[in-house]
């Protein structure tokens, strides 16, 4: 991890639309991040408003004072939003220009490719830096069609699905690796998001952004790639969106390319209406548990909790109500462990604890 990165975040760091940022201070495996810009939040520490607890990351007001505090000029400049618009804002722009001239290579995961823009690449070229697209495709004779491959592997196939976008797939999947890797285990990760991506997946593809003939394909693909480079004991996939919301058929994607022998769903007890769209009802998680079992003809073995607006106390209260009344263990990943999510993926697939010696 020698990358060191600077993450752009302005007025959004530790909110929905910050969630690129928010992810890379969680967890990081390709870069050092050494800092965030947002002016809203400036002085405090990220680890502070994400966790509440230092981590050492500081937040700065402006591109100048972060370069000015910082004891070098970080390698990379990301940026680290995911705005509903997808689009650069001029004032934007001219701070991944000044980014460019200070011989930042430039991380984007938006929809707007830079590599496309004349002026961000003859930058590029005149300051010696690169420009990663992480959303950008193959073209098109490259990606690759449904083939039909992964219905004939044996490994447990975990999806991470959820009720809505930004309500915490990655950071429960990554969690999970983690914690399925402790216990002996070979995992496989394969992210479907431009998050996932720049945190360093190995495997993955930001589906979004993919033609949806090649969609299942892709998906597919890299479940397969994972499959026969790793020799993976179990494969976690992660979600995006919501197979029931009206804006996105990535969940739908995900499902029919990486056929998933059960599935875990992530669900923000106290968030009322779906995040971009306040016009729309949250769905209930038990409807979205039918929804995605009728779907994908897998069971959902566990719910996880996002705690967002949640006391300690509402936390509790929800695991037990989820519990009671839909049969399945429900727990809080960042709050406590992955214990249950374990449990309930040795009950699912029995096969797995023999190989960690486990009777």
């Amino acid at each position: 991890m020698n990358k060191t990165a600077l993450i752009y975040c302005e007025g959004h760091f530790g909110t929905m639309d910050g969630k690129t940022a928010n992810g890379l201070i969680r967890s990081s495996r390709k870069y050092k991040i050494v800092g965030v810009i947002d002016s809203k939040k400036a002085g405090m520490d990220t680890g502070e408003i994400l966790e509440n607890k230092k981590n050492g990351i500081p937040i700065f007001s402006n591109f100048e004072q972060a370069l000015d505090s910082l004891s070098e000029i970080p390698n990379q400049f990301i940026y680290g939003m995911a705005p509903s618009e997808a689009f650069l804002k001029l004032d934007e722009r001219n701070i991944v220009l000044s980014a460019m001239e200070k011989g930042m290579n430039i991380v984007n995961p938006l929809h707007e490719f830079f590599t496309d823009d004349e002026e961000f690449v003859k930058s590029s070229i005149k300051n010696n830096v690169e420009i990663n697209d992480v959303r950008k495709p193959s073209i098109k004779r490259d990606l690759h069609l449904f083939s039909g491959r992964i219905l004939d592997i044996k490994t447990p196939i975990v999806a991470i699905l959820g009720t809505d976008s930004a309500v915490g797939k990655r950071t429960t999947s990554v969690i999970l690796e983690e914690a399925l890797i402790k216990q002996g285990l070979n995992v496989a990760f394969v992210a479907t998001g431009q998050t996932g991506l720049i945190q360093g997946a190995k495997y993955g593809v930001a589906i979004d952004a993919i033609p949806t003939q090649f969609l299942t394909g892709e998906i597919e693909h890299q479940v397969m790639r994972a499959y026969d480079e790793e020799n993976p004991d179990i494969i976690i996939i992660e979600g995006q969106g919501a197979l029931s919301h009206p804006a996105y058929i990535s969940s739908c994607g995900i499902i029919r390319g990486s056929r998933p022998n059960a599935v875990i769903v992530q669900h923000p007890p106290k968030r009322k209406n779906l995040g971009d769209f306040s016009y729309m009802e949250m769905p209930t998680v038990k409807s979205e548990i039918d929804l995605i079992e009728n779907f994908s003809k897998s069971k959902v073995i566990a719910i996880t909790i996002n705690h967002e607006n949640m006391s300690s106390d509402e936390i509790n209260d929800y695991i037990h109500i989820y519990e009671n009344d839909l049969k399945i263990p429900a727990t809080d990943v960042l709050v406590l462990g992955c214990d249950k999510l374990i449990s309930s993926i040795y009950e699912t697939f029995p096969s797995l604890k023999t190989k960690i010696g486990v009777q």
